[in-house]
């Protein structure tokens, strides 16, 4: 008997497992564009190492969240080395659900005026 998924069984994300989900949330990417898109993104809050992205991703796949690509770019334009990576189905539930989560705790500290509500136009 198969077990059923449930995202919420993986939450809370760590901050490093969660910007690696959103990093391929808007297409494949290999594990340097994703170290370098996750410190630009966070304003270098989040650094990943090469040791702790790879951890990440082979735990991804293990676990269906991720897969590695196929398909790849022209090798004339890309290293032939690299691996790509993209987001599942499974994984995207994850992201949103995770994310559903954080929205949950943001509006619980502006019920509690931990944090001023943002300003409308």
């Amino acid at each position: 008997m198969t077990a059923r998924f449930h995202a919420d069984d993986y939450l809370p994300l760590t901050a490093p497992m969660f910007e690696v989900l959103l990093a391929l949330a808007d297409g494949d990417k290999h594990g340097y564009a994703i170290i370098k898109e996750v410190r630009w993104r966070t304003d270098g809050r989040v650094r990943l190492s090469a040791g702790t992205l790879y951890g990440l991703l082979k735990r991804f796949i293990d676990e269906g969240l991720i897969a590695e690509c196929d398909e790849r770019p022209d090798p004339a334009l890309d290293d032939e080395r690299r691996r790509y990576y993209r987001l599942t189905a499974n994984g995207r539930a994850v992201a949103v659900a995770e994310t559903h989560r954080m929205e949950a705790a943001v509006f619980q500290a502006r019920s509690k005026q931990l944090i001023k509500k943002p300003r409308t136009t």
